[in-house]
């Protein structure tokens, strides 16, 4: 069967010493605006097309010409160029599958020959092969159009990544569907990821982001415990085993089963840590080879080595969530209004309660509302998430500090509608407080501060976690 190409395919199969024919000899034309149109003509898409079945297709195929086309492999022109040709073949091959094999991407090639070998696809294959096109074209179509700043409507084509055993809970399905360009961290080892373990990695890596207030120190360590997608733990040191340590440290009791993650290499040093603590994963940039042979020993942990970049990227993308039967958008945080911070009591924070204020502020916009982080010496010593009132929340983080919230820095994720907040929090010993302003009783939260002689910072942004 003859092979068809346009100029450059052509030339480049003519090398590899592979026979090709011009499309022009089914189109009777040259390509034309500057290879703006080289294939959309009958004589390539009826050749696709038409159903082999039909005695009348048969006919009027043989009438004008058309030659039979069984597979068609089209890679498409990445953005910003607008592909329409290999688009409109790519639909055409899918539409007509039952006698049409389409290839959309060159990963296919390998197993595709290697069915020829066995006498060619079958039905089932062609099928799965036109549903793969059409997802490809989808997504390139969004993908141009976003960059064309589309915003009417919202279309996801995202491949399956991988099918899950269940989805929260065992009676419950589930899939991983994620588009292929990096964010999906490596498994080196251990059982297949779950629905929640997803859950809990994305929002490790974001606590990970050194995209945030605190201007921390290049060299300096962040190693974070996550548990339910709420963060148990958070510790930032000049060395990985001293991060890991204190941050486990932080709450043991919550870190059981639960995920550790840092953004420096893992050594064994590290791993000695970690091997007599019970955990579903641990992730890293990097792994030594004497860290990741003590890490194995644990045969369901589940080690995950992720691109160093990945957790400011992350915080950098669009987050989708469903609703109601819809999809809400929220966009990152707007670099056009930067947060601003000030200083509202009568005292001023001293440089470490300002140093843990600002860690502490760090870590709360990554704990669910009503969100409290009582911090001290670079070190989360209480949180607390998900409460529905914000006393509450301050008194259970300032219980689990217990005699660490001396002397600490308490943040809230949203402003302080009455004083007893803040109040909880000078109870619990915390001398400095940063929280959004915003309430009708700023005047009175500022007062309670400065009866006790603490600091109080507001931030002109909320950070509500839902």
């Amino acid at each position: 069967m003859p092979i068809y190409a346009t100029t450059g395919t052509k030339a480049f199969l003519t090398r590899t010493g592979v026979e090709v024919h011009d499309v022009e000899e089914l189109t009777g034309f040259p390509a034309l605006f500057g290879g703006r149109v080289k294939t959309l003509h009958p004589g390539i898409l009826g050749a696709i097309l038409y159903d082999r079945n039909v005695p009348g297709h048969r006919e009027e195929a043989v009438r004008h010409g058309i030659i039979p086309m069984a597979v068609v492999a089209v890679t498409l022109y990445p953005p910003p160029e607008i592909d329409i040709g290999g688009v409109a073949l790519l639909r055409a091959a899918a539409k007509n599958y039952e006698h049409v094999s389409v290839l959309c991407d060159p990963s296919q090639y390998e197993a595709f020959i290697a069915s020829l070998a066995r006498g060619g696809t079958d039905l089932e294959q062609r099928r799965a092969l036109a549903a793969r096109a059409l997802e490809h074209v989808a997504a390139y179509d969004t993908q141009n159009a976003q960059r064309l700043g589309g915003a009417a409507a919202l279309s996801l084509a995202l491949p399956l990544h991988s099918s899950l055993r269940y989805g929260e809970n065992p009676h419950e399905s589930g899939a991983f569907f994620a588009a292929a360009d990096g964010f999906v961290p490596e498994q080196l080892h251990g059982r297949e990821l779950s629905y929640n373990n997803l859950l809990d990695l994305d929002a490790t890596l974001r606590l990970l982001s050194r995209s945030s207030l605190a201007q921390r120190n290049d060299d300096a360590v962040r190693a974070v415990v996550v548990k339910h997608m709420i963060p148990c733990g958070v510790a930032q040191r000049a060395d990985a085993v001293d991060a890991v340590r204190e941050a486990l440290d932080a709450d043991r009791v919550s870190a059981y089963g639960g995920i550790v993650a840092l953004d420096a290499p893992l050594t064994r040093n590290t791993a000695e840590v970690l091997k007599s603590v019970f955990l579903e994963m641990v992730a890293a940039p990097t792994f030594d080879d004497a860290a990741l042979a003590l890490l194995r020993r644990k045969h369901n942990l589940r080690i995950m080595r992720f691109a160093r970049e990945l957790p400011d990227r992350l915080t950098r993308e669009r987050r989708l969530r469903s609703a109601l039967g819809g999809v809400l958008v929220e966009e990152p945080d707007s670099e056009a209004a930067p947060e601003e911070l000030h200083v509202v009591s009568q005292r001023q924070p001293t440089e470490r309660e300002r140093r843990d204020a600002l860690f502490a502020w760090d870590v709360v916009r990554h704990v669910k509302s009503n969100g409290i982080v009582v911090a001290r010496d670079g070190v989360t010593r209480g949180i607390c998430a998900g409460q529905t009132n914000r006393v509450s929340a301050v008194e259970i983080a300032a219980a689990r500090a217990g005699a660490h919230a001396a002397g600490a820095a308490c943040a809230s994720d949203g402003f302080f509608p009455f004083a007893d907040g803040l109040e909880a929090a000078i109870v619990a010993g915390c001398t400095a407080v940063i929280a959004p302003g915003g309430s009708i009783r700023d005047a009175e939260v500022i007062a309670a501060a400065d009866r006790a002689g603490i600091a109080l910072v507001f931030s002109s942004r909320r950070h509500f976690a839902h």
